[in-house]
């Protein structure tokens, strides 16, 4: 497993666990928590969630399925924008740590910016840590913009920044990636297949038939090609995350890269951030 180096020195794995709609379906449960498990047995200790996802139930989710080997985790959470206060922010993080069944997250996140203004929110966000309840703080979301306010508000200390990004969502490339870059900020890639939509394209056929693999992992590949990167993406079955971090094995060639670049061209000019 290649690995990112968070500012500050830590190393997380460049592929996590995503957990968007998992712990929603009863159905499903014992085979989320199969999948889970086999991640972290497979390097994939870096863990994604939300309170937003099933109003908590992912976080619940995670800790059934791997609560006793918290030790071995680098979880995530992300607090809604509304909850992102001065005020709020920290029952926001008790309740997602009570749903999670530990008394710390490695990294918490801002979902996506709201009203409350940013400079509020990293104040909440750099108390949480000094308290022992965060180790690392970043956001999801922000654009180049965004971000630029963020720094200028005192926001040093974010580690990430958690965005759509994949082969048909190239925006970020023309401005918010190099700005990431430029200031030693990792990238958090969340839905890189873009929910499985971008599995029946030929142009992945083609060159996973060239690589022998699957259009799936080709997708992930080709996001996990820059450094400084971390992709998240979800899978539901032990078979399914075997898939996903075979993925990490996976080198692109030039021509690979350039036949990728051909069928999924980057934008021509700047647009928004889009987002999930």
């Amino acid at each position: 497993m290649k690995h990112v180096t968070l500012p500050g020195g830590e190393v997380v794995p460049s592929m996590g666990q995503g957990t968007w709609k998992m712990g929603e379906r009863a159905e499903r449960r014992s085979d989320e928590i199969a999948a889970l498990r086999a991640g972290v047995e497979l390097g994939m200790t870096l863990v994604d969630t939300a309170e937003m996802y099933g109003d908590g139930a992912a976080e619940t989710l995670i800790c059934e399925a791997l609560g006793d080997r918290r030790d071995e985790l680098f979880l995530v959470s992300k607090a809604y924008p509304q909850n992102a206060s001065r005020s709020r922010l920290a029952g926001a993080c008790e309740a997602s740590l009570k749903r999670l069944g530990t008394d710390r997250l490695d990294l918490y996140l801002l979902h996506w910016r709201g009203s409350v203004p940013l400079a509020e929110t990293i104040e909440a966000m750099e108390a949480l840590k000094s308290a022992g309840k965060i180790r690392h703080w970043g956001v999801s979301n922000l654009d180049t913009d965004d971000m630029d306010e963020l720094v200028a508000a005192g926001g040093d200390g974010c580690v990430t920044d958690q965005i759509l990004y994949n082969l048909v969502r190239r925006g970020p490339e023309l401005d918010l990636l190099p700005w990431l870059a430029q200031h030693k900020v990792p990238v958090m890639a969340y839905s890189p297949v873009e929910q499985g939509r971008l599995t029946s394209h030929p142009a992945l056929d083609k060159v996973a038939a060239q690589v022998g693999g699957t259009p799936a992992q080709v997708a992930l590949a080709w996001t996990l090609r820059h450094g400084g990167l971390i992709a998240i993406p979800k899978a539901s079955s032990i078979a399914h995350v075997r898939e996903n971090r075979a993925a990490a094995d996976i080198v692109l060639s030039d021509a690979d890269l350039a036949a990728l670049d051909a069928a999924f061209p980057r934008p021509a000019g700047r647009r928004p951030l889009e987002m999930l």
